[in-house]
């Protein structure tokens, strides 16, 4: 009886082993679904960016006022007409100095005048001057008559002298009065677009007093030539050279990214409170035609290539963890925490110089649970190392 007990109690635990065992193997857990990344060749840069919105400028805008103050009295453009340079934007009332002008005009004339007629008289009294003291050689005319015709000549000699000198004050003076007039006048000092007109006929326009900024009469913009400033952090400043490429994007065209290169880097830190220190770069359009659409004061943003390193092997950068390492997906689909040597790199791609083989699948998928050292995975997806 008691050894039936046992052969009963026994085959109970076999029992309890094996449903022990079946629970434990059906409640395993199952494969770590990962995404991963083929190691490839391909470029990477190390590049920078502008840390607050870039704009677009222009080449040439001018906000420009009258010299002096007065009544606008013609206004023959509009916003947004084309203009070529030298013409007329805004006139201010001058009847007065226009009358100026023509006075010293006629003075001008009428000295030129006279200066003719002194000069005339002044080569006829030498052609004289010179007869006479030919005669007088000869024994036909008196030393009186030839002393008499030499300081003659000399007299209208200085005359002339004296009346184109008077011509002169008088071009003088119709130079004043025209530059006086021209004051008036508000001309385009190059091609360009008008933006905008601060004014109508009829208002009265001053200068800005010192240190109070006034709206300008005219802004004047030429699109033909178009640029980018964005501020770069000062940290990533002193790595920006002018000449190196940069790449160009722009609200206005969120699929297209435009060929750049730095033109210009400011020589001085902004600071601004409460904002970090920042210098401005200038980018200029490798090709002038990708501008041709587009107007000042759009906004954009800029990435500078500081280094690049072509066919080189990478890994998405998004598949580094902490200390340089990552996981890599074994033939068996169990990971292997790698360690690994960089290089370059920026927020797509980081090179790779030891730890890993082309080929290779790491995890990128970095941040789900169960990604650890030497975890069971199966690859939910995989992406293309090049893209």
């Amino acid at each position: 009886m008691v050894r039936k007990r046992l052969k009963l109690l026994g085959f109970s635990l076999l029992l309890a082993v094996i449903a022990v065992a079946a629970v434990l193997y059906l409640t395993r857990p199952g494969p770590v679904e990962v995404v991963v990344a083929t190691i490839t060749r391909g470029t990477v840069e190390d590049t920078t960016a502008n840390t607050r919105a870039g704009t677009v400028k222009a080449c040439k805008r001018a906000a420009i006022s009258p010299a002096i103050g007065g009544q606008i009295a013609h206004l023959p453009v509009q916003d947004g007409d084309t203009v070529k340079a030298g013409d007329v934007l805004l006139e201010l009332w001058n009847d007065d100095l226009r009358s100026r002008v023509t006075l010293a005009g006629s003075q001008t004339k009428a000295a030129q005048a006279l200066a003719r007629q002194t000069c005339v008289l002044s080569r006829v009294a030498r052609r004289e001057a010179v007869r006479l003291r030919s005669l007088r050689s000869k024994g036909l005319a008196t030393e009186e008559a030839s002393d008499k015709a030499d300081g003659e000549a000399e007299a209208q000699a200085a005359a002339c002298e004296a009346a184109n000198a008077n011509t002169r004050v008088n071009e003088a003076q119709l130079a004043v009065a025209q530059a006086l007039l021209d004051r008036t006048r508000l001309t385009a000092p190059f091609d360009g677009i008008v933006a905008e007109i601060n004014g109508e006929i009829g208002e009265f326009v001053t200068p800005s007093p010192v240190g109070v900024p006034t709206p300008p009469a005219v802004d004047l913009v030429d699109i033909s030539c178009l640029y980018i400033s964005a501020p770069v952090d000062e940290v990533d400043a002193p790595g920006v050279r002018t000449g190196m490429q940069a790449r160009i994007s722009l609200d206005a065209f969120p699929d297209r990214t435009f060929a750049g290169k730095v033109r210009r880097i400011a020589p001085y830190v902004i600071d601004r409170e409460k904002q970090a220190r920042v210098v401005d770069v200038e980018v200029n359009f490798v090709n002038a035609e990708d501008s041709k659409n587009m107007l000042p004061g759009y906004s954009a943003d800029i990435e500078i290539v500081l280094s690049k390193h072509d066919d080189t092997l990478r890994i998405p950068t998004e598949a580094i963890l902490e200390g340089d390492k990552v996981f890599v997906v074994g033939k068996d689909n169990l990971l292997r925490e790698q360690a690994i040597e960089t290089g370059l790199f920026n927020w797509n791609y980081t090179e790779v110089l030891s730890g890993l083989d082309a080929g290779e699948k790491v995890v990128i998928s970095v941040d789900r649970d169960g990604v650890e050292d030497g975890a069971e995975v199966r690859i939910e997806s995989a992406k293309d190392g090049r893209h």
